[in-house]
């Protein structure tokens, strides 16, 4: 990747750059956990945009509310996304700026934003990332496992049969496998990796990232299994699966 960075400007001027423009969507990456996570710039959108279409506006407006700002809010979730863009598309098109966010970490990524997105790309309208936490990237940069390729699948099916078949369906994948899991089924969900592929298979199971308790459980998927077993299941899981062949 390329590393040139922006010219130098006074804060006046970056401000006033990077402030929202009327009709664009930007799509900004909120704190996983940790406040001080969130950049100056997406700060900057959030204070200067006309709306923040958000998955829970209670979640958001407390955000908002720690950093002091106050925007109006409309809610665009996984039951209203599809009229919600429609919706958005109307305000960006008739001049509006708006910001788009999870609950936490980066929108479209197992979270609400793929549709207002794909539709503001079909009608020629700008899309901004604003780009920050995202726990699949954080987890990936600290598990010590291979990144040099992955397959990342949100969250898998809640039956056992159907989280059975995709371990056997890519048990010999030649990337690094990557997840996300609930706390209700994680227990159960380590205890099928080991079971599928293996107690050797080496996986990574990492809960609250950035957070107080974050943990990282790295080692033989017994190993991790029998960790796991030892710690509290409250929280956010990410799971990374190490192609067959690799070895810590």
């Amino acid at each position: 990747m390329s590393d040139l960075t922006e010219p130098a400007a006074s804060p006046a001027e970056s401000a006033s750059r990077l402030a929202a423009k009327p009709g664009h969507l930007y799509v900004v990456a909120t704190p996983i956990g940790n406040l001080s996570d969130l950049t100056e710039r997406a700060r900057l959108v959030l204070s200067t945009v006309d709306l923040v279409a958000c998955e829970d506006t209670r979640t958001t407006g407390a955000l908002l509310t720690r950093l002091g700002l106050h925007r109006p809010l409309v809610p665009y979730h996984d039951h209203n996304e599809t009229a919600a863009a429609d919706q958005l598309v109307a305000q960006l098109r008739a001049g509006k700026s708006v910001a788009v966010v999870s609950d936490a970490g980066t929108p479209a990524i197992s979270d609400p934003g793929f549709r207002v997105v794909r539709a503001c790309r079909r009608a020629a309208l700008p899309v901004v990332p604003i780009p920050g936490a995202c726990a699949l990237a954080a987890v990936l940069s600290a598990a010590g496992l291979p990144s040099d390729g992955f397959l990342f699948v949100g969250f898998l099916p809640p039956k056992t049969s159907a989280r059975v078949a995709f371990l056997q369906k890519y048990r010999d994948f030649d990337y690094t496998l990557a997840l996300y899991e609930s706390c209700h089924r994680i227990d159960k969900f380590s205890a099928e990796i080991v079971a599928t592929l293996g107690p050797d298979r080496v996986v990574c199971i990492a809960k609250e990232v950035t957070k107080l308790h974050e943990t990282f459980l790295v080692g033989r998927a017994a190993d991790v299994d029998a960790r796991l077993a030892k710690t509290s299941l409250k929280g956010e899981f990410v799971v990374l699966i190490a192609p067959s062949a690799f070895a810590l």
